[in-house]
């Protein structure tokens, strides 16, 4: 093959490639997000700001959700001991879907010092699509709870979405409607039933009928027949 028609399919194959890759666009796009939380707590208000991971991955029907925290959020005025915090979190749904779904998780694993940065452990949990089409997910409010008191961090700089998923529905999930929303009626299927055996015994006893009366027919003229030749 000369030079020039092999630079051309070159170029051929790598146009192919390339336009193999634009086809393949990725089915979720995640992105860490800095959310500015103003906290109400039992001793005050406070406020922080934590960059925000969220992940998706396929599990069962649906997809399993991952919240991570990057830096600690608000503080404690006392020492919390192992198993005293337990959080949980509000995730808002967009695009294909609308909503919030929660987050939780396990309670610290070790003690956290007074006055420092709370560190939220990753918090988890299901969503189940109900439409098909892209969908995101976006930090939403925060709630720790620990020696009987609850603090909620809630955002305040309207951050734009953590992840992005192309989700699909489980099937008969499209958005509220039924398999049988449009009200037409499915039409009748064949009978194999008694009500056919029926019209097949009609048939076969207009059969036989029909046989009875040429039968008699007949034995009508053989006996005419005998009469004149007496």
């Amino acid at each position: 093959m000369s030079y020039p028609k092999r630079t051309a399919a070159l170029a051929s194959v790598a146009a192919l490639a390339g336009s193999a890759v634009l086809m393949a666009a990725p089915a979720a796009r995640a992105e860490v997000v800095n959310v500015n939380y103003q906290c109400k707590t039992p001793i005050g208000d406070k406020s922080a700001v934590s960059p925000i991971d969220i992940k998706g991955v396929e599990s069962g029907g649906g997809y399993k959700i991952t919240m991570s925290w990057q830096k600690g959020v608000s503080s404690s005025p006392v020492d919390l001991g192992k198993g005293a915090m337990n959080p949980s979190a509000t995730i808002r749904l967009g695009g294909a879907d609308s909503g919030t779904m929660n987050v939780t998780g396990p309670a610290n694993q070790a003690t956290v010092p007074a006055n420092t940065p709370i560190k939220i452990n990753d918090l988890t949990g299901t969503y189940t699509p109900k439409k098909s089409g892209k969908v995101t997910f976006t930090a939403g409010v925060l709630t720790i709870k620990a020696l009987g008191t609850t603090t909620t961090c809630t955002p305040t700089n309207s951050p734009g979405a953590s992840l992005t998923l192309d989700v699909t529905a489980a099937s008969g999930s499209s958005g509220g409607t039924g398999s049988d929303s449009d009200g037409d009626s499915a039409a009748p299927l064949p009978q194999t039933g008694p009500e056919d055996s029926a019209i097949a015994l009609g048939t076969l006893g207009g059969t036989v009928l029909l046989a009875g009366a040429a039968g008699t027919l007949w034995l009508t003229r053989r006996n005419q027949a005998a009469r004149v030749r007496r």
